[in-house]
């Protein structure tokens, strides 16, 4: 016998809830997007098996529990971290979300560079502009050159170490990680992410109808602003 376990976690939540599952062993089934229709949000389910717990209770009364992660009322424009540093196999479903909804999940750590795979060509579904396509590529570039920094840093460090103390400190200075010597490199990285953001966001408003998109404007202009007087305070 199955029963479905529910548990609603927020958007911050998340990843800690998806680290406490793969830490007990618990197996990856499907995440599930939907909108709900009353107030044009949006839910995302993500089911787990957790394999050891469901063995003891087969073994007891031949029935186990499927574990379901909720977060509910997602605004389409709220970032969604990506589980796929934990469950790979959650891109697929990741990238319909996006597909079908738009849903900006952040972060995915396989084939893409943390991107969705998208086109600039009027194919279904994954449709971008060309600005967008071209500042995801740039994007690209200059995080690939800020590692390559970040990595030459800790190199020069590595190589200074042992010119003046022996292998012992080159060792320690090898073993820091390159972005802690490469601060510029991250903070180029860090403005090429927030260039993109606003590409992307550029494109969503130019889709909309000019109404809705002097709202969003609106709305995110006050975000910012009020984003600005905590940093301030």
């Amino acid at each position: 016998m199955q029963k479905a376990i529910y548990t609603t976690v927020g958007i911050d939540e998340l990843l800690s809830h998806v680290q406490a599952l793969k830490g007990v062993g618990a197996r990856f089934v499907q995440m599930h997007a939907e909108r709900n229709v009353d107030d044009g949000t949006y839910r995302l389910i993500y089911t787990f098996i957790n394999v050891r717990a469901a063995q003891e209770q087969i073994a007891r009364d031949g029935s186990y529990a499927i574990e379901n992660l909720v977060v509910e009322g997602i605004d389409q424009y709220q970032e969604i971290p990506s589980i796929s540093s934990y469950y790979p196999a959650v891109f697929p479903f990741e990238n319909e979300a996006h597909d079908l909804f738009g849903l900006a999940i952040t972060d995915m750590q396989i084939d893409f560079k943390g991107y969705f795979y998208q086109v600039s060509t009027a194919e279904p579904m994954s449709v971008i502009t060309p600005e967008v396509k071209a500042a995801r590529e740039k994007a690209m570039k200059v995080r690939a050159a800020a590692e390559a920094k970040a990595r030459k840093a800790a190199a020069e460090k590595a190589a200074a170490a042992t010119a003046a103390t022996g292998e012992g400190a080159a060792d320690a200075a090898v073993a820091q990680p390159a972005a802690a010597v490469g601060s510029d490199a991250q903070h180029d990285d860090a403005a090429a992410k927030a260039a993109l953001k606003a590409a992307e966001m550029e494109a969503k408003l130019a889709a909309m109808d000019p109404e809705k998109a002097a709202k969003v404007r609106a709305a995110l202009a006050a975000k910012a602003a009020r984003d600005k007087q905590k940093k301030e305070a």
